[in-house]
């Protein structure tokens, strides 16, 4: 592979998206997003929420105790969310059944 090759090559991967765990409860809502790996463990430490302006969501962002952004909740998430990404994502109100 040439410099121009491997220049474009790692463009491109810094350019494509990370898998991310998304789970979604249709009957409460509420979809969580976590970006941390799937195997970690994770606990909030701090949780900041936010009331976005002209959306009837409420959006809670969990950080760990170094402060980085670990998980986001969205309530009323069919209203706020994409439903390609609602669609995809683990549900959780339908474990168990």
């Amino acid at each position: 592979m040439d410099k121009a090759s491997a220049a474009i090559h790692d463009t491109e991967s810094r350019l494509a998206v990370a898998d991310v765990r998304v789970t979604y409860d249709k009957v409460a809502d509420a979809a969580y997003v976590y970006l941390t790996e799937p195997q970690a463990l994770l606990k909030s430490a701090r949780m900041y929420a936010c009331d976005p302006v002209d959306s009837d969501a409420m959006i809670n962002l969990d950080f760990d105790e170094q402060g980085r952004l670990i998980g986001i909740e969205v309530l009323a998430a069919s209203s706020t969310l994409p439903e390609y990404l609602l669609m995809s994502a683990e549900r959780l109100d339908t474990q168990g059944t």
